[in-house]
């Protein structure tokens, strides 16, 4: 195996782009560790971007919106003193996921391409509108975070591109978001169901929403319908019913252990009803 430190994202892809075999990038390692250890890939080639500058740092910019740079920990986003207020639902979901000593090294940006469906962080990223960066042999562009996950295991990047960072846009006026997510046990496991929900309240009425689910299909769903079906409402109950039943629908679960389909289908809109409580509240308080 050839470990490699590149100082920039340019030079992390051309390694790429030569490589002939197996290669993983390497910011956490919470993920490229466990499958080292347990066998379950052996790269030829594992880059290491932490010493990439900027890979670590949440930056303003200049619209009001942030930078995520991919080897920003959980912790780090945590602990940012103005992060966790204008997008708490991302920085709740990253929060959620493993232990203390996980969140250290755990990345939003190795949450979403190690492209688990049950990746706590990426319906959040999905419903806050937040997008990455991405760099290649072909230069940067940038895209939606739904549009990374193409199935389990699977992302829609090419040959020598990398995520150098997620960007949030501004919060807006009287925006909210929130992350729910249903588990077996108190703390430190899978999700069974998550839910994200980002809206913008004029007054008591929602102008505007973004619903997404995940470990209900192959891969996080921005639920369209969802959101629409909030849009106009001051969050009545007919307007949750109408949310859940959306989720619900949307839907393409499997039965497994840890969930049937008909438990994951009724989780979704449940968790839907709550998580847009939350934020609906949180879009009230920043009015």
């Amino acid at each position: 195996m050839r470990y490699h430190t590149p100082t920039s994202f340019n030079d992390a892809s051309a390694i790429a782009a030569r490589a002939t075999g197996t290669t993983r990038f390497l910011a956490g390692g919470t993920d490229v560790l466990v499958q080292l250890r347990s066998d379950l890939v052996r790269p030829d080639d594992l880059i290491d971007i932490k010493q990439v500058e900027g890979a670590k740092s949440i930056t303003r910019l200049d619209d009001g919106g942030w930078r995520v740079g991919a080897a920003v920990c959980g912790a780090g986003m945590s602990e940012h003193p103005e992060l966790p207020h204008e997008w708490p639902g991302v920085v709740e979901s990253m929060d959620l996921i493993g232990s203390t000593q996980i969140q250290g090294r755990a990345t939003l940006v190795g949450n979403l391409c190690n492209a688990s469906p049950a990746a706590d962080s990426v319906p959040a990223m999905i419903a806050a509108r937040a997008k990455v960066e991405v760099i290649g042999p072909n230069g940067s562009r940038e895209i939606p975070v739904e549009n990374v996950p193409t199935g389990p295991g699977r992302t829609s990047l090419q040959r020598g591109e990398l995520i150098s960072a997620v960007i949030l846009p501004p919060r807006p006026k009287g925006g909210g978001d929130s992350y729910l997510r249903f588990i077996p046990r108190t703390e430190m496991d899978i999700a069974v169901v998550g839910c994200g929900v980002s809206l913008v309240r004029e007054g008591d009425g929602i102008a505007s929403a973004r619903v997404s689910l995940g470990a209900v299909a192959p891969t996080a769903l921005l639920v369209n319908e969802a959101g629409e079906a909030l849009e106009g409402s001051s969050l009545d109950e007919p307007a949750l019913d109408a949310l859940a039943k959306a989720c619900e629908a949307a839907c393409k679960p499997i039965d497994d252990k840890r969930g049937t389909i008909r438990f994951r289908t009724h989780v979704a809109g449940v968790l839907a009803k709550r998580a847009a409580m939350i934020a609906y509240n949180r879009a009230g308080d920043s009015e």
